[in-house]
């Protein structure tokens, strides 16, 4: 299907962004917030997001310490410079619920890029009084420097520079999420693309999509497939590669470590 087909239609979940080395469980999780388990007893990186911090200045420093490490620090493996060699050449869009700017870092174009659900790396109004993004990265590098006890300054703190209110993540948790400038450009990039390529050899290749939001990807790539008679579906995944009734003689699905199955494919 690489080798034949018209364009590609990579939908990447947190499946890719795990095989990639981005373990949130297990030895990274002790590694990094070993003081943060050993207070609260978090089980893996993301349910530690939610904990009863005993201070504001504690929860923004677990914050800041995961989006730095996800964010900012080298990615763990180089899977996703070994998928933008597979698509070299290629007509391809990605579509990702990633938050973790991985393909931008490993050498992705932004024109191939659609970012639906946010990036880690960008601070937002917490009750939205505009629609405004600003880049973290000189705030978080301070914060993680100058963390102590498991607590930040107070006054690094970001506040919204129009109405004051505290600065939160761009990400899509609830309906206070914004969608600035630079994400309706890249929705729009990706339903131009969709409408460019609704016939032909099209190849939806989801990697990595589980059921927290199959509506993003796994699902428009179902319907998408089944109204074009030319078009195959491929799943990768680790743990639940799976397909609907209506595409069983033309899907391909593959239960294996992502990073594995690129790598044999280039």
């Amino acid at each position: 299907m690489f080798q034949n087909a018209d364009a590609i239609i990579v939908g990447a979940g947190a499946g890719l962004s795990s095989s990639a080395g981005y373990d949130f469980g297990g030895e990274r999780l002790q590694k990094y917030f070993g003081d943060f388990v050993e207070k609260y007893g978090m089980k893996d990186m993301y349910t530690g997001c939610f904990a009863d911090f005993e201070t504001n200045e504690e929860r923004w420093a677990y914050w800041s310490r995961w989006a730095w490490i996800n964010r900012y620090e080298p990615i763990p493996k180089d899977t996703h410079k070994k998928l933008l060699k597979l698509l070299e050449g290629k007509d391809y869009f990605v579509l990702t619920t990633n938050i973790d700017h991985a393909f931008q870092r490993a050498g992705f174009s932004k024109e191939h890029l659609c970012y639906t659900q946010g990036d880690f790396g960008l601070f937002q109004c917490s009750k939205p009084c505009h629609t405004d993004t600003y880049d973290n990265y000189a705030t978080l590098q301070k914060m993680v420097r100058e963390e102590k006890n498991m607590s930040v300054p107070t006054e690094l703190i970001p506040h919204c520079p129009r109405c004051g209110r505290e600065m939160d993540f761009n990400l899509f948790w609830d309906d206070t999420f914004i969608r600035d400038k630079g994400w309706h450009i890249a929705h729009k990039r990706y339903t131009d693309y969709i409408e460019q390529h609704k016939n032909g050899k099209v190849l939806y290749l989801e990697l990595g999509v589980g059921f927290n939001s199959p509506g993003v990807i796994k699902i428009p790539f179902w319907n998408m497939a089944a109204e074009n008679p030319d078009a195959v579906f491929a799943s990768v995944n680790l743990t639940l590669p799976c397909y609907p009734e209506i595409l069983e003689h033309r899907s391909i699905v593959i239960q294996d470590d992502i990073d594995h199955v690129i790598e044999n494919l280039i």
